[in-house]
């Protein structure tokens, strides 16, 4: 009896554990088919954009059109990366990236817009580890990720090739919480460099980071409940023994300072970048920022849940936006605070994630004015990610109480991925080439002169000229009921491209027209002296055509192009020796281009002179 009991025992303990390996085996499974399952719907909405071109808005100053990022990866291009501004910001990692795609791809489009959607994938699949990591709810996690891979909102991040900057930042901060939850867990000196190491990556990749103090406070009152810890786990040593006495509150927040240290230093350098690089644009009204900033949060809230009508570029409202909404805005997004924090405790996610979406957007949400925008999807990218917390976990909360509503939660859950999705991928085909993205953007908003400009600017290398100066045209009559001088530099770059093409169609009057009211607006405008002076030289008035170069050359005394024709002008002129200077001022900066090298013999061998003589080349 003894033995039959003690064999019942033994098949009893057996069994329980062959069942624990079972679940252990489908959790893996399942966990396995989730992360296919994301990856699959992350590329079949974004993997079209692999046929897709470089669009004319910051494509070239990003990729094709700076020698430095297009010859590839080279020592000196990495070393300038870390040195000078790329496109207006301080992002080596992303002008490496840049630069890597090059490297590999070349000027193919293809290639750079894969990267994108690699990198995005990577992004949807971090996202997924550390919620599950955090917080042990995989359903919840995979709902949040789901929604974060296809939102249309981020269809501008992904599709973009110039924002690579958002996925690249998007994994390093990703990978920067996942370091933090095992620091957070197990401390430990090492464990804490991996992850200011990281936040450095990421804040060399786009200065949006600047919050991740922030947010890893946030992740300590929920999910990871630090700060309910009657005391936090150290390591060894007499320093840790000391460490582990401070109270949890002032040790959490001390914890931060090495990481809001590296946050400062970005911030000043971005300014010292962004104030060099785009000191000539004037900030608008503080007032008018103040109340954009109000308005920006509620509109990024509501195309959340209702993402219709994006654009690639939405024209800042001014002081054009009624008072009641900016009322109505203060007023929602103070009630929403006030509400999460009312009830912080008894539902913590909330607190967590509106708080999570508010500070992320701090940087970005137009107080410090950066371009003329009043606000853009792509800075959704990573906040946005609090919102689906809040709704994801208060659902789920909500849905627990019985099995009929868990599973209309789950159907319901299915059947928005699928809308969002299916509205993603309409929404991505939009970014096929500039045409179809700048004639969508004019659909969906109103005085957009961007869009016009960005349009006309395509039809001149068209040859379309006469299409190119109707939306120059419109681009300015949008421009001339700014009067703020921050839009000045705007519209003298629409005067002298509408000059451009009035100058290719040979109306060289109306062209220097354009191209003085440009240099009135924007004094130290390079391309407008550049260009006036190709005008005034096609009509004959050489004598007043080189004043014009010279002042270009002032401004931008590397400028090969302007070298060259300013020798062009003194040779028509006869001034052979001043030609030949500026010829080999153009060669020193350009010693490839062919046409000052041709223009330095033909005045040596028309002037009798050798290389030997009194000229030099």
């Amino acid at each position: 009896m003894a033995v039959r009991r003690l064999t019942v025992n033994n098949n009893k303990r057996q069994s329980g554990h062959g069942q624990g390996l079972l679940r252990g085996v489908r959790s893996r499974s399942l966990t396995i088919i989730i992360y296919l399952f994301l990856a699959a719907i992350s590329v079949t909405v974004f993997g079209q954009t692999i046929r897709y071109d470089f669009v004319n808005f910051d494509d070239d100053l990003y990729v094709y059109d700076t020698p430095g990022v297009s010859k590839g990866l080279t020592i000196n291009g990495i070393l300038a990366a870390f040195t000078h501004p790329h496109a207006h910001n301080w992002h080596p990692l992303t002008t490496i990236s840049h630069m890597l795609d090059c490297q590999l791809y070349g000027l193919n489009a293809g290639g750079h817009h894969f990267t994108n959607v690699l990198l995005h994938t990577i992004v949807v699949l971090l996202l997924f580890r550390v919620l599950r990591q955090m917080s042990g709810a995989v359903w919840q996690s995979a709902i949040v990720t789901a929604l974060f891979a296809v939102h249309p909102l981020h269809v501008e991040s992904v599709a973009w090739v110039s924002e690579r900057k958002d996925m690249l930042s998007g994994v390093f901060f990703l990978l920067t919480i996942d370091a933090y939850v095992r620091y957070a867990r197990g401390p430990s000196p090492w464990r804490y460099f991996v992850v200011a190491a990281l936040l450095a990556l990421g804040l060399c990749s786009k200065p949006m980071l600047v919050t991740v103090p922030f947010v890893l406070l946030l992740l300590d009152y929920w999910p990871l409940r630090r700060f309910e810890q009657p005391s936090l786990p150290s390591g060894k040593g007499k320093i840790s023994q000391w460490w582990n006495k401070k109270p949890v509150m002032p040790r959490l927040l001390l914890e931060k300072i090495p990481l809001l240290a590296l946050s400062t230093g970005s911030c000043v350098v971005t300014f010292i970048v962004q104030k060099q690089t785009a000191g000539a644009i004037e900030p608008l009204p503080f007032r008018w920022r103040i109340e954009n900033a109000f308005a920006s949060y509620v509109t990024y809230l509501w195309k959340t849940f209702w993402p219709t009508r994006l654009a690639v570029f939405y024209p800042h409202p001014n002081n054009s936006q009624p008072v009641w909404e900016i009322i109505l805005a203060i007023g929602l997004l103070v009630a929403i605070t006030a509400a999460v924090i009312v009830l912080r405790r008894e539902r913590p996610y909330l607190f967590t994630g509106w708080l999570w979406y508010l500070g992320m957007l701090v940087p970005v949400i137009g107080v410090v004015q950066v371009g003329e925008q009043g606000h853009a999807d792509r800075y959704t990218y990573l906040p946005q990610i609090g919102l689906f917390l809040l709704v994801v976990w208060t659902v789920a909360d909500i849905s627990g109480f019985s099995r009929l509503t868990r599973r209309f939660v789950t159907v319901a859950a299915v059947a928005i991925i699928i809308a969002l999705g299916w509205c993603a991928l309409l929404q991505t085909k939009y970014w096929r080439n500039s045409e179809t993205l700048w004639t969508h953007t004019l659909a969906v908003t109103s005085n957009n002169d961007v869009a016009h400009n960005n349009l006309g600017f395509l039809c001149v290398h068209r040859g379309e000229l006469d299409k190119a100066i109707s939306h120059f045209e419109a681009a300015l009559k949008i421009r001339l009921n700014k009067v703020q001088t921050h839009y000045n530099l705007g519209s003298a770059f629409v005067r002298t491209n509408l000059g451009n093409a009035l100058a290719r169609k040979g109306q060289f009057d109306e062209a220097i027209v354009h191209y003085q009211e440009a240099i009135k607006l924007q004094p130290d405008y390079a391309d407008a002296y550049y260009n006036l002076g190709h005008a005034l030289l096609a009509k004959g008035r050489v004598d007043e055509a080189i004043p014009q170069w010279e002042k270009a050359l002032a401004i931008q005394p590397n400028d090969a192009d302007a070298q060259t024709s300013l020798g062009n002008a003194l040779l028509q002129r006869g001034s052979l020796r001043e030609a030949i200077t500026h010829y080999e001022k153009a060669l020193e900066l350009v010693p490839q281009d062919a046409n000052p090298r041709n223009n330095i013999a033909w005045v040596l061998a028309t002037s009798g002179r050798s290389s030997g003589g009194a000229f030099r080349w």
